[in-house]
């Protein structure tokens, strides 16, 4: 009874309202406010509840699958037995290709990893023009192989550290096995795009599609006269196949039919009946001022209160076009192309002229006369010299091929400018070999930038891979298993080339690794520690059976090779290294 009457008291006495004061260390503190908030509270929302959140392991894991399934799209489109794909555009057409980058463009793609690798291919191909495929199956499999670490708690820095040296190592193994080739070595250069065409829908018709890549590039690449006292990396030679190696594809005919004209042609017809269609060594002016009479910028009236003055006026304009004429007619052209339109008046004054003439050419057709024909191309015709005429074309003749009149100007005297004719059965079938034949160019374009080569047919890879291998030993700690992963990624692309052909793929790369291999240990007894082997040793895509790339003939581009491995270690490091994913992200504007 006492004790319950204290407690009564002493309930009585301290005020409801008195907060009750707790003293927590700073230790304590800490721990609190890491545990997250006090029990009895809800969690503290500080994302909008509609936004998808991943973070951490999860969110890494999904990022390498992520790659692992684009990187199993094309897998099977690499080497000479791949696969075609066909894709449906939303607009209903259709796509049939076997080049990495086409096929990832037209696939739609809601991972935002899987996005990124597909920026990787069109990145390659801007750049270097051909690896497309190489590139995302390489990415792929560097971020497969970096999964077992991620599982087992490693830290992505720590992995990406070990890439990154990996990525030097292999750069310098690519350096040393480098070979240099002179750009004029017509076997050689045909055995590097071999390698690259024979992979590709066209290679049926390997040699000509060679010919025309080798000859399109070689007609347009010019050297630069560089400025004295200019450093080495300044461009030599310009080679610039998208404004002047033209590709026209024309449907019909046989795909044995497309050439590449020592000059250029255009789809247009001459603009009156009475004009010659053929002219042997012709004298050609360019414009780009209209041959008809000026009409006022803005919307202008004229009075007129006499019915002279209405015939004064069309007779001023009927001077006018006849004075641009004559002064045309002065210099003597053959030819006379403007990406403007010519009057009626005018093209009667030309025919009695017995000049030929086009009218509301392209920009850049025009552009591609001029480097051909030598001209230059004049703005007004009061302007015109004697060296704006161009003398440089052998012929010009009118074709009719199918339904359309195309000009040809051909036989030109070391053109700088080129089109690219291509016959074949459908659309399809054209837009495939146009995308075969640019990315050929773009192969000897690198090559003519960078003379060196590397063996193809995965023996660069291997190589790389038996070096890393070895290089690896020598490292110590946590890094030396992604460095060594890095070596295990790089078996990838003679894996894929021999899974495509159908043959036994542990017993072929087993076998291939052990050429490399011993072409260390053979290299290590005689040249000591630090010698290196050239093995090129690589599988022929067609049979899957080894062969040595230099009797095989299969080369690729320096360029190519490296663009390809950095780009894939680099891009893995960077996926690597995202550990939280937010999507539905606040919508531009609020």
């Amino acid at each position: 009874y006492r004790s319950s009457l204290l407690s009564s008291q002493y309930t009585a006495s301290t005020p409801p309202t008195a907060p009750l004061k707790v003293h927590y260390s700073q230790t304590e503190r800490s721990n609190m406010a890491s545990q997250g908030p006090p029990p009895g509270m809800g969690p503290i929302m500080v994302l909008n509840s509609k936004t998808q959140r991943s973070q951490g392991r999860q969110a890494q894991l999904g990022n390498i699958n992520a790659a692992r399934a684009v990187a199993d799209i094309i897998r099977s489109t690499l080497g000479p037995r791949s696969m075609l794909k066909m894709l449906l555009d939303p607009m209903g057409g259709i796509v049939i290709t076997n080049d990495g980058n086409c096929i990832l463009r037209e696939v739609d793609v809601s991972h935002p990893t899987a996005k990124s690798m597909i920026e990787l291919s069109r990145a390659q191909d801007e750049e270097v023009g051909d690896g497309t495929t190489s590139v995302i199956i390489l990415a792929g499999e560097m971020l497969i192989n970096a999964e077992p670490f991620v599982r087992t708690n490693i830290h992505p820095t720590v992995i990406v550290r070990g890439y990154n040296y990996a990525l030097q190592e292999a750069l310098e193994i690519c350096e040393k096995l480098a070979l240099v080739v002179d750009v004029n070595d017509v076997d050689k250069m045909k055995s590097l795009v071999q390698s690259c065409i024979g992979t590709k829908f066209s290679s049926r018709w390997n040699d000509t599609m060679i010919d025309m890549a080798l000859k399109a590039v070689l007609t347009v690449s010019r050297a630069i006269p560089m400025p004295v006292g200019s450093d080495s990396y300044s461009q030599k030679m310009e080679v610039d196949i998208k404004r002047y190696a033209k590709v026209e594809k024309i449907p019909g005919g046989e795909i044995s039919d497309c050439t590449v004209l020592s000059g250029v042609m255009f789809n247009k017809d001459v603009t009156h009946s009475k004009m010659r269609r053929r002219i042997e060594n012709p004298r050609i002016l360019l414009l780009d001022s209209p041959l008809e009479y000026k009409k006022g910028e803005s919307q202008t009236n004229v009075e007129i209160t006499d019915e002279e003055d209405w015939n004064t006026l069309l007779k001023m304009e009927e001077e006018y076009v006849e004075n641009m004429c004559m002064e045309i007619i002065a210099f003597k052209p053959d030819i006379v192309i403007t990406e403007k339109g010519v009057s009626d008046l005018a093209q009667h004054y030309f025919a009695k002229a017995n000049i030929t003439a086009f009218r509301r050419l392209r920009k850049t057709d025009n552009n591609r006369v001029a480097r051909a024909t030598g001209a230059t191309i004049v703005s007004r015709t009061d302007e015109i010299r004697e060296e704006d005429i161009g003398t440089g074309c052998g012929l010009f003749e009118m074709r009719k091929i199918g339904e359309e009149y195309f000009a040809f100007f051909e036989e030109c005297k070391d053109p700088k400018a080129c089109t690219i004719i291509l016959r074949g059965g459908s659309k399809d079938v054209l837009n495939e070999i146009e995308r075969n034949l640019s990315d050929a160019m773009q192969v000897v374009r690198n090559v003519v930038f960078d003379p060196r080569l590397l063996p193809g047919g995965g023996a660069t890879e291997m190589a790389v891979s038996v070096g890393l291998r070895k290089a690896g030993l020598k490292l110590e700690g946590i890094q030396q298993g992604p460095f060594l992963a890095v070596g295990e990624a790089m078996e990838v692309i003679p894996r894929t080339l021999s899974q495509n052909c159908g043959v036994s793929v542990i017993r072929t790369v087993t076998q291939l690794r052990a050429k490399h291999a011993a072409a260390y240990e053979e290299a290590e007894k005689t040249g000591g520690e630090d010698a290196f082997p050239k093995c090129n040793w690589g599988i022929d895509g067609t049979t899957g059976k080894l062969v040595d790339m230099e009797e095989f003939g299969i080369w690729e581009p320096f360029s190519v090779k490296i663009q390809t491995i950095k780009t894939a270690v680099e891009s893995a490091c960077m996926i690597l290294r995202i550990d939280d994913i937010v999507s539905g992200s606040k919508k531009r504007g609020h």
